[in-house]
Order: C-alpha cells, then structure tokens, then sequence
C-alpha cells in the first residue's frame, strides 16, 4: 500500500495544503486568541530576511526609523471622519486599565497616520523640516472575522512608512518611489513574485486615501493578493492635525502626506505563490538557509568532508546548514528539508566522496546533478542564482497563462473563476464592481495598455484587474 502524502495535495485541497506547510515547515501555529498568530523560528527567520531586505531599501529612499506609541486617544482616529469610518469595524479598544475605567478610551493602532501625524504637526515649523520622512517596524490591531495565519490575522508585524510634503508632486513622487524602488523591486528581485502594480478603485482605497498604489501577486490555486500599498493622502490628515509648514515667503502652507506598508502578508505570499505539493520552494535571495549538506551515512570521513565543505559555502557568503543527524533515516532528513523549502540540498555519502564528487539536488525544480567537491561552492553559487531567475520566469508564465483578456463583466466573472481576468475599466464602473462583489470578486488595481501605473483613475482607456482575493 502506497504512503499517504506527507501534505494535502493542492489540487486536492488548497487551503488544507496551505494549513499543512505551515505546521510541517514550522512556520506559524494560531495563537491563544481568536485571530492571533504565534511565528516559529523557521517562520521569524523568513520575516526576519524580509524585514533587512526592506528596510535597507527604505533606508536607500532615504526614510528613517522611529517608534510611536500602541495605543492612541480614540479622538484622534475621530478627526478624521473617513479613516475612521473605514476602520471602525475593525477596531480594538480599550475601555479599562489599572482597575478603573478610563476617561477617554483608547484604540490598539490599526495604523498610525492619526498618532504620527500628531508628532508631524509639532516637529515641522518651516519648509527647512521638508520633506519628514519616517518608518516604523511594529505590530497592529485589526480585529479579523475571517482570520487566517499570516494572511488576516487579528494582530500582524509590519512596517508603515508615513511622510510629509511640501507640494503635492513631491509626495506623489515619493509614494510612487516606495512602490516602484522598495515594493516592487524587492517582490520581484527577492520574492520572485511578478506583481501587477497598479492604483486601487476609489471604492477599494485606504480609508482616508486620495490615492491608493498596489502590488498584486497571483497564488498557486488563481487569487489575488495584495502584497503591499502605498497611499498618497493628499491634505487629509494635514487638515486633521495641523500639518502645516511657513514657505521660504513666510506664508503658511498645509503639509501633503503618504503612507505606505507591508506586512507579514508577504509571508503567506511567499507560501502561495511558489510553494508546491512538497512544500515550500523558498527563491535563494530570501531563504535563511540557501543551502543544506547532508550527511547520508554515519560515517567519520563522510561527516567531517560535509564539515569542510559546509565552511567553505558559509565563507563564500552562502547561508548554510550542516545536517549530520545520521540517527533519523535519510528518507525522513529529505522531505523535511524539502518542505522547508531549501533551494539547495548536497548529499554526501561513501560513494560520493570516493569519487570526489557531492550530489546537489534543486529543491524548485526537483534535479539532482554530481559536482566535483573541489569545485561545490561555485556550482553551489551559481545554481542559486539560476534557480532565482528560474522561480520567477516559472511565476510569471504561470500568472500569463491564467489571465484572460475579457470585454464584458459577466465574462470576467467566468474567467476569474480560476485565474485573472483583464477588461476595460470602463466597461466596469460601479455597478459593474457591484456585480462583482455578489460573486466574491474585485477590481485588484487599475493599470494602463502597457502594463505601467497611471497618474490617477480618472485616466481613459485603463485595464481593470479582476479576480477573487485573499
């Protein structure tokens, strides 16, 4: 009798499949509370790469870090009639503390444009304090009735960047910087996810926006996911808390604001859009360990070559673990590393070292290849950087493939069954996105012909995304 599958096939059951990496890869576990998440090492490390890699880019764009508080006055989110409206079914508040009832409640952040903006209001005097542009790494509070790990979860990781302006142009430049020189880049170059990046509909912008800019990743079984935003929020919040600023002619001017943000979402992007009946398939660029030796017999100058070979990896910069571990069967070693989703294993055995040669398996595409021992950390070298372009062709072939240029609304809801469909935004309109939601679909994001992200959705001729979504 055949074994069962290690994890749920994904044709057979997808999100029982996604349920079964994160347990098998001891990625995530749900928390205590309804909606909260407790992240593993091995799931902390795949943030904790994540985090660098973005915040070395928002650093480059020349934001800096800071630290706002979790809780903020429930006036606050108030002064701003549409950004608290959007959030208010949403919200976490407490009402309690110390043993007595507070005077003014207090909101747990679901993010913090109100309580940055506060600071804002009272650290720019003139147009010298221009451009304020601040980060933070944090958590935040958006109570989920549907809560799935790393994808919607009640209390999540992030980073929220939130700027200030003098003009209007400045802050849409730089909110389209963040998208394009931040998100995009480190999703397609890191990830490997090909995202659509484009601009969000008016009935799906961020609750106080102007101007919503999305990245948008398709996942293994055909949804969407919105991987990261970036916001212009005009004068809004300036309006709301006094971002004002004196111009080089002494005349007092109203600041312009962005934000922009990315979560532990990318987590369960990362999952879904490469992973597959094996488990995960991390791209080289992101994977905490890039590679695996493996020792396949408990023997003495087998172990101690896998030593030798291991350092010489970690001294040409590859991220690298040694597993000699010959008490559990070989069989067992190999899966589990495959449902981590190493990209590169070695295998190291008797034979292998008498002949001078280690076995490298690809953990994207299943190949296994022997390589002299003398030369393993080049071949190690470039095999990663292959599998990294080859993980993003794979992606964006996968996505082409199902995405259907469609012309009417009922078509893209035949069409987004399964995949991604495209159509004129025109042809769409609010009612068409009515028709839409009924059958659990949306707009994604507004692009032009060529596939760039328009000035606004008042352009002619856009394209609409289609699809369902996590």
């Amino acid at each position: 009798m055949a074994k069962p599958p290690v994890l749920t096939p994904q044709a057979e059951d997808f999100p029982r499949w996604y349920q079964d990496v994160l347990n098998k890869a001891e990625l995530a576990d749900n928390g205590p509370v309804r909606g909260t998440m407790v992240i593993r090492p091995y799931g902390y490390s795949i943030w904790e790469q994540m985090q660098a890699q973005v915040d070395a880019r928002i650093k480059g764009a020349g934001a800096s870090n800071a630290y706002f508080p979790l809780f903020i006055p429930e006036s606050y989110l108030k002064r701003e009639a549409e950004h608290v409206e959007g959030f208010s079914p949403e919200l976490a508040v407490v009402t309690h503390a110390g043993g007595k009832q507070l005077e003014e409640p207090v909101v747990v952040r679901p993010t913090s444009e109100t309580v940055i903006g506060e600071s804002m209001s009272k650290w720019i005097q003139s147009w010298r304090d221009l451009p304020l542009l601040l980060n933070q790494w944090a958590n935040v509070v958006r109570w989920e009735l549907r809560p799935r790990v790393f994808l919607r979860t009640s209390e999540f990781l992030w980073q929220e960047g939130h700027t200030a302006h003098a003009t209007e142009s400045d802050a849409a430049g730089y909110a389209r910087q963040i998208l394009h020189d931040v998100y995009e880049d480190f999703m397609v170059n890191v990830l490997a996810l090909p995202v659509v990046v484009g601009c969000k509909t008016p009935a799906e912008r961020f609750a106080g926006a102007t101007n919503t800019m999305t990245c948008e990743a398709m996942m293994g079984d055909g949804k969407a996911l919105q991987m990261g935003t970036s916001h212009e929020l005009g004068q809004n919040f300036a309006k709301a808390f006094n971002i004002t600023y004196l111009d080089d002619t002494g005349t007092q001017q109203l600041a312009w604001t962005t934000s922009w943000g990315v979560s532990t979402r990318m987590v369960g992007g990362l999952i879904m859009g490469h992973g597959d009946d094996a488990g995960l398939r991390l791209p080289p660029r992101l994977a905490p360990i890039q590679t695996v030796v493996v020792a396949v017999r408990d023997d003495e100058a087998v172990i101690e070559q896998c030593r030798v070979i291991a350092q010489a990896l970690e001294a040409a910069g590859v991220r690298t673990r040694l597993d000699v571990d010959t008490s559990t069967s070989m069989g067992r070693r190999v899966t589990d590393w495959e449902i981590k989703g190493v990209p590169v294993r070695l295998e190291l055995g008797p034979r292998d070292l008498a002949a001078g040669e280690v076995t490298l398996a690809r953990r994207d595409d299943g190949s296994r290849t022997a390589v002299p021992i003398d030369g393993v950390a080049a071949a190690v070298q470039g095999t990663l950087e292959l599998i990294q372009s080859d993980m993003l062709t794979r992606a964006r072939d996968a996505r082409l493939a199902r995405t259907v240029s469609v012309e009417t609304v009922d078509e893209a809801v035949e069409a987004a069954a399964v995949g991604w469909a495209t159509l004129p935004w025109d042809r769409v309109g609010p009612e068409g996105e009515a028709a839409l939601g009924s059958h659990a679909m949306t707009v994604r994001c507004l692009v032009r012909p060529d596939g760039s992200v328009p000035d606004s959705v008042g352009e002619t001729d856009l394209i609409a995304v289609v699809a369902r979504s996590y």
